[in-house]
């Protein structure tokens, strides 16, 4: 039997959600980044090396978007491109120490901010959040799944 979700509490976790991103995200603001490179810079940091076919398929992004993206990234020096060692043809990225070092502070920063005010939520609210962050996570893994379709 599904679950029934009254369409009032989704759209409030919708909302909640929308604002807390935003405000993360505004900690990032000052380098000068959109959200999208940002991500795409985070996700080769955490693999350290990455083709760009499965790069778009992990940030859900099509390859005319994401080769900007690098571009961009290439060009800021946070990121370098290679050849392929089997394929010549094949675009592998990597993080540059300069990259790495903007992610992990931006990384720190957005985790302070929130650290911050999960201390200085009421009683047992931090708690509670924590306790749904498995449910939260298999929520965006979903959408995710979902949007790459």
């Amino acid at each position: 039997m599904p679950n029934e979700f009254h369409p009032d509490e989704v759209a409030r976790l919708r909302i909640a959600l929308a604002r807390i991103a935003r405000v993360v995200d505004r900690a990032s603001a000052d380098a000068g980044f959109t959200r999208t490179q940002l991500s795409v810079l985070g996700s080769v940091v955490r693999v350290k090396e990455i083709g760009l076919g499965e790069l778009a398929e992990v940030e859900g992004l099509n390859p005319t978007m994401l080769s900007r993206v690098v571009g961009k990234l290439e060009v800021a020096g946070l990121i370098t491109r290679s050849s392929g060692v089997e394929d010549r043809r094949a675009v592998r990225v990597r993080p540059t120490a300069t990259g790495r070092a903007l992610h992990l502070r931006l990384r720190t920063r957005r985790t302070d901010l929130l650290v911050r005010q999960l201390a200085a939520l009421p009683d047992g609210l931090a708690a509670d959040l924590l306790t749904a962050l498995p449910a939260l996570e298999a929520l965006g893994d979903q959408l995710h799944a979902g949007s790459s379709r």
